[in-house]
């Protein structure tokens, strides 16, 4: 059986390529909201920090009615981090839509998601995005896509993409870049035309793929698949399997089923061959798993998830401030959430430690991390967490580390500090070409020689600059990289930073907290360009005499300080230091507080 009223296809890009605005038109011009109703943008980007962030963090599913054909769209993150989310997604799709930026042409992450949707035989229908843009260049784009599909071996069908030219921003769409679009129906006409309609037995033994995982409290796991055989009903009886033969057949039922319409999630009865459903009632399922009928137990393949290159230790906050401002601050509460994300992240992995206090925590990459601490952070919990450490592999006997693919755009006058930083972090310059009065270079870098350099290339290049990785793979250890040339400004005592104290340690370097702060014996309060620590003393005031008037502090001058985010307290900190990171404030310190202990410790190892 055909079912040519259904169409499955994934929105893949590279991050910022204009996807999720994209979607948003397509649901409107597919008539999902009524008249006149008020729709935020980007309305798939559910989650407050991808709303903030201006990122896709989960895929999202949706669907459209075109000309009484459904057509299912799965909105994938852009960002290499969450790159396993489009692993998965891709195999519940029939066809993608490549969305290129009319300028900026294919990116890091362009190959890596294509590269995945190639290798599974899919349909692809390039979509040239903010064609509207002044600086579009839409010929070199094509001959730049269509260079990629050679080098990342397209079959004939593949090589023969449509192009379709868009504005998502309009939400208009055009065969001819030359012609401007009125809306999006050219973009839904192709895709009805160039993306394989869904068939299989209706008949067969039921038989569908789980590859996403949602999680509900009042109903725990949702399963999210494609019926790829039979029928699936609910109430129905069936054996969970996995390809990879991680775990043993069982027993389960379904006791929900719902489809996708618009946004919603709809209960249905039943689910055809090549319908994307939502399941419940299956306690421990997870990504890879199939559904199958009990007396034909098939285990569908399903690519295994890379692994995580990054490692951080998450602990219980034990400063001297711990408790202050979060609900959640024991060990079992940190460790009880860090297992609940398991149960939908399959990037993650999380492992306990000798102690009952810290926990292992490793994903796919620095961002991927902090917006699980930033997550944790908003609900409440309170935390310290160690700088990232890439995870090394033995193989033939040699240690063997992961490698990046960096893509860097910036203005030609700062190309030479760029080349200068990443070849003192062991960078291989690959290949380097002119933009118009820009460049754009692509190296090889350790993933350990990218820790703390994002800050330092905002600087470098004025904040102008561009700057794109993907993983690439594991190669041979290259040796020791100095990452870190300052030292830290060290608080002497606990008490209240004011103005005089501050005043005397900002000669010494940058300060990271105003006036009025609380401090404690052993927090971070700025950097010095020195590479050592100094300790100062922000709490001292100036003492008060006949001829010395109290006001005369009204004088001083302050810097402003460089109040730090997550991330750059992540790339500041170095290895004998923390990050402490309570639901309202976010402090750095050293592992050990007590000065005196610490330079004794210093000594000891010197």
């Amino acid at each position: 059986m055909i079912r040519e009223d259904l169409r499955n296809i994934a929105i893949i890009a590279h991050v910022d390529h204009g996807k999720t605005t994209l979607v948003d038109e397509m649901l409107k011009q597919g008539g999902i909201f009524r008249e006149g109703q008020v729709v935020q943008d980007r309305v798939m980007d559910s989650g407050d920090l991808e709303r903030e962030r201006g990122i896709t963090i989960l895929s999202k599913n949706t669907s459209v009615v075109y000309n009484g054909v459904k057509i299912n769209i799965i909105d994938t993150p852009g960002h290499a981090d969450f790159g396993g989310e489009v692993e998965r997604v891709l195999q519940m799709v029939d066809g993608v839509l490549l969305l290129v930026d009319a300028f900026e042409g294919p990116m890091p992450q362009t190959r890596f998601v294509l590269e995945k949707a190639l290798a599974l035989g899919h349909k692809v229908i390039v979509v040239v995005n903010k064609i509207d843009r002044p600086d579009a260049r839409p010929s070199e784009i094509e001959d730049e896509v269509l260079e990629l599909l050679l080098e990342l071996d397209a079959n004939e069908e593949q090589l023969d993409s449509t192009f379709v030219y868009c504005s998502g921003r309009d939400g208009t769409a055009s065969l001819d870049y030359s012609q401007a679009g009125t809306d999006l129906t050219p973009l839904f006409e192709q895709i009805l035309k160039d993306v394989p309609a869904p068939e299989g037995d209706p008949e067969a033994p039921t038989q569908a793929l789980v590859s996403t995982i949602d999680y509900n409290e009042y109903v725990g796991r949702i399963a999210i698949g494609r019926v790829k055989r039979g029928t699936l009903r609910q109430g129905q009886d069936v054996m969970v399997c996995n390809y990879h033969g991680d775990k043993e057949p069982k027993k389960g039922r379904i006791v929900n089923l719902y489809q996708i319409s618009g946004l919603q999630r709809e209960a249905v009865d039943e689910a055809q061959v090549g319908d994307i459903v939502c399941f419940s009632g299956i306690e421990d399922i997870s990504i890879g798993d199939t559904i199958c009928q009990p007396d034909a137990v098939e285990a569908l393949p399903f690519v295994k998830i890379s692994e995580p290159t990054v490692e951080m230790t998450f602990s219980v906050n034990n400063g001297p401030f711990a408790g202050r401002e979060g609900k959640f601050v024991t060990s079992r509460q940190i460790r009880s959430r860090l297992y609940k994300e398991l149960l939908k992240d399959v990037s993650l992995r999380v492992s306990d430690t000798d102690t009952t206090e810290s926990f292992n925590v490793a994903g796919r990459g620095e961002m991927h991390l902090s917006i699980l601490i930033e997550t944790m952070r908003r609900e409440g919990y309170e935390l310290q967490v160690s700088p990232p450490r890439v995870l090394y592999r033995e193989e033939n006997g040699k240690r063997m580390e992961p490698v990046e693919r960096v893509s860097i755009d910036v203005p030609e006058e700062c190309v030479g500090s760029v080349m200068e930083k990443l070849g003192y972090r062991k960078g291989q310059l690959l290949e380097m070409s002119p933009a118009g009065s820009r460049m754009k270079l692509e190296f090889l870098i350790p993933s350990r020689g990218l820790f703390g350099y994002r800050s330092e290339f905002l600087t470098d290049t004025k904040g102008e600059g561009i700057l794109n990785t993907i993983f690439e793979g594991y190669e041979e250890y290259k040796g020791d990289i100095p990452i870190r040339q300052t030292g830290s400004l060290v608080a002497y005592e606990a008490g209240t930073a004011v103005t005089y104290g501050l005043y005397n340690a900002q000669e010494r370097g940058t300060l990271f907290i105003p006036a009025q702060t609380e401090v404690y014996e052993g927090m971070i309060v700025g950097s010095t360009p020195k590479d050592e620590d100094i300790v100062v003393n922000v709490c001292k005031k100036k003492q008060m005499t006949n001829t010395r008037a109290s006001g005369s502090d009204d004088a001083l001058r302050l810097t402003p300080p460089n109040i730090m985010s997550l991330e750059e307290a992540l790339e500041f900190i170095g290895d004998d230091e923390l990050v402490e990171v309570t639901p309202k404030s976010i402090r750095l310190r050293k592992k050990i507080l007590s000065n005196s202990l610490r330079a004794k410790t210093q000594h000891k190892k010197s």
